[in-house]
């Protein structure tokens, strides 16, 4: 059995016991966070649209932390110009414990 979520502008799809990294929640680790933005559910059949109305799947947050550097650089020829930016994504790993369909 298997679901399709949607958080932070990205859809994930998921099973019982999976480790994902979502965007940064802003919740602690070892609470439980809940989403409610399901798009499908297949279990006996996939059910996707109205079916899935008041499905929700439910997760333990592992923790938060920092994805990798990602280096930014910006070069126009001819006239001295460069800049050098890096960034580090936020995101939060959850654990999968149940859906609820």
């Amino acid at each position: 059995m298997y679901a399709i979520i949607a958080t932070g502008g990205k859809q994930y799809k998921v099973a019982e016991g999976d480790i994902i990294k979502v965007e940064k929640l802003g919740v602690e680790a070892g609470e439980t966070y809940t989403f409610d933005q399901v798009l499908a559910v297949s279990g006996d059949g996939l059910k996707v649209g109205a079916d899935v109305a008041g499905a929700t799947v439910t997760a333990s947050v592992l923790g938060n932390g920092k994805g990798k550097k990602v280096i930014v650089y910006k070069y126009k020829r001819k006239t001295g110009y460069h800049k050098k930016n890096g960034h580090r994504q936020q995101y939060t790993q959850v654990k999968i414990e149940k859906i609820n369909a």
